[in-house]
């Protein structure tokens, strides 16, 4: 069972390079599984026992188990996590040619560790729009190849490297793609329009725009003498994506049961499609009774926001309280703040530790030091939005928003153990 979760991990990680790839990965899990797709544009009928999913953007996804207990009595279980990660977004106009060398312009997209991009191979993908016929599309692109480098500066040139460097993200990350003649020059949108024809036999008049990222073509893999960890690109959080996504499929038929993940949780989730945003409570209002019966099934329902923990690094145990450092390969931590960085109360916590104690799988706490500011989560941000009582917990990992992160190799199990005890239960607090 672990041996099989991590490989599907493995996979999903491969196919999805960006949120949008991460969207359509999940839409297609959850086609296989009879899960049948909803249109916002068009007019919804849902009923008992019907299985639906919604996308926006094609980077966010809701998806729906309409349970045979009426809603009204036993309420929502959902779980939310977030298809973005931390990396390098090609601005609109990113042709750089210096020195004989084709680069493109980037722009970091959210807290990203900038060292670890340096002298990895790495594709690229995304969305890109276009005009064909006089239509205008849009379709999602993975050049897959390794077709860029960003190469470090040798340590003779900067002999203060190993003494701490301020990365400038404008002049020392924009990517190297190709070494042209003299006096040659390419277009970055040529390019994209021969990948749309390799990639999808599309012949377009014009490429009019694109969101896409850079990301690392080693793909993730496990490690250590024993197999003891799991190390890949964006395990935060597409790790708590698939966990919840294996935990819905697992859920009986008896309770509702809804899984949330939304765009953009690393840049503040304030967009149409982020946990800042309306799409959870439109979708929810559209398929729930309406009016003060909509305010009694939230009341009854409770969020478990799952999203990668801080775990305790061996060579900088400091950085933790002495008390709440989390361990790889030791379970689920539940985050705690007292400033409401993360959603937890005494209850929603009481309740999933209840829930892994029943399921016998391991759990732990997290708090940060006094002395130090406190990350936050899509947990608040959901709470307050849709009035929902959350608890806020995750796997523990290391590297956290680094081109490629570490989280233990049996905890995904863990995850997926609890959350599908959550989904399946009949009572919650």
């Amino acid at each position: 069972m672990r041996e099989e979760l991590n490989q599907g991990l493995i996979d999903f990680l491969k196919a999805s390079p960006t949120p949008f790839h991460a969207t359509r990965s999940l839409a297609k899990r959850l086609e296989a599984a009879g899960y049948v797709r909803l249109d916002e544009r068009e007019a919804w009928r849902v009923e008992s026992g019907g299985r639906y999913y919604v996308t926006r953007n094609d980077s966010s996804i809701i998806a729906i188990k309409l349970g045979k207990r009426p809603v009204l009595e036993g309420g929502l279980r959902l779980v939310g996590a977030h298809t973005d990660s931390p990396c390098l977004r090609v601005k609109p106009n990113p042709e750089l040619h210096k020195q004989g060398f084709w680069q493109l312009g980037v722009e970091v997209y959210g807290g990203a560790l900038l060292a670890p991009w340096f002298d990895r191979d790495l594709s690229l993908a995304g969305r890109v729009t276009y005009r064909a016929a006089g239509m205008v599309e849009s379709q999602l692109v993975d050049f897959q190849a390794p077709i860029a480098v960003i190469p470090n500066l040798a340590i003779h040139l900067n002999r203060e490297a190993n003494q701490g460097w301020a990365i400038n993200a404008q002049t020392e990350l924009p990517p190297i793609l190709a070494q042209l003649a003299a006096g040659e020059a390419r277009e970055f949108r040529d390019l994209l329009a021969e990948q749309l024809t390799l990639e999808h036999g599309v012949v377009a008049d014009a490429v009019l725009d694109y969101e896409l990222s850079f990301y690392d073509t080693q793909g993730a893999a496990i490690i250590g003498l024993s197999g003891d960890f799991i190390a890949g690109a964006r395990l935060d959080n597409l790790l708590s994506c698939y966990a919840g996504l294996q935990a819905l499929l697992a859920a009986d038929a008896d309770e509702s049961c809804v899984l949330v993940c939304t765009d953009h949780e690393e840049v503040g989730s304030c967009s149409a499609c982020g946990a800042d945003g309306p799409m959870l409570e439109q979708v929810l209002r559209r398929v729930l009774p309406e009016g003060d019966a909509f305010a009694r099934v939230i009341q009854r329902s409770l969020l478990v926001s799952a999203d990668n923990a801080h775990g305790v690094h061996p060579n900088y145990a400091d950085k933790h309280d002495g008390n709440h450092g989390p361990k790889l390969n030791a379970g689920p931590v539940i985050k705690v703040n007292s400033n409401q960085r993360y959603a937890t109360n005494s209850e929603t916590a009481g309740f999933f530790r209840h829930l892994c104690l029943e399921n016998e799988v391991p759990v732990q706490s997290f708090v940060t030091r006094s002395d130090m500011g406190c990350g936050s989560t899509i947990g608040p941000i959901t709470a307050s939005q849709l009035g929902v009582r959350t608890v806020d917990i995750g796997l523990p990992t290391f590297a956290m928003h680094s081109i490629r992160e570490l989280a233990g190799s049996q905890d995904l199990a863990h995850l997926v153990k609890v959350l599908a005890a959550f989904y399946s239960s009949h009572d919650l607090p």
